[in-house]
């Protein structure tokens, strides 16, 4: 992760690329009340930019927070819903962020603590990194299922 300022500008263009538009889409319809109705993108994804000193202060142990597993699931049934833009396949989440309390928080298996121990930590240093990770994630599944078309429709 780079140390490098980022400009007002480079902020503006992550917030329009297509995966973040997604996502504020996303956020802003699970809005019941009306409380995001005048926020900005950058207030609703806020919340997505942890720095390096923020997660280092971050404690790795116990449950996750309930706010980071909604970000989690956020984060990437947009990923879903901008695969979904893109090749028009119908997909959905297939793991659900969830604390066990059983076995560990998140992708637990049983008998064995998490597999996903950075999960306390979810979040990126600039809104360019956001929509970097995002549109990633969506242009491999979508190049993915592209080579593999007819499998992917069935």
């Amino acid at each position: 992760m780079s140390d490098t300022a980022i400009s007002p500008a480079e902020d503006e263009a992550a917030l329009a690329a297509p995966f973040v538009r997604c996502l504020v889409r996303l956020i802003r319809a699970q809005d019941s009340c009306g409380s995001w109705e005048g926020k900005s993108d950058a207030t609703l994804l806020a919340d997505f930019i942890v720095t390096r000193k923020q997660r280092q202060a971050i404690r790795g142990m116990g449950y996750p927070d309930p706010d980071v597993l909604w970000r989690l699931d956020m984060f990437y049934t947009a990923v879903g819903l901008a695969i979904a833009e893109r090749f028009r396949p119908v997909t959905s989440p297939i793991v659900e962020m969830k604390t066990v309390r059983t076995s560990g928080p998140c992708f637990s298996r049983s008998g064995s603590s998490s597999f996903c121990p950075d999960d306390h930590r979810f979040g990126f240093e600039t809104f360019p990194q956001l929509g970097e990770a995002g549109t990633k994630l969506v242009d491999d599944a979508t190049s993915a299922t592209e080579a593999y078309r007819n499998e992917a429709r069935a």
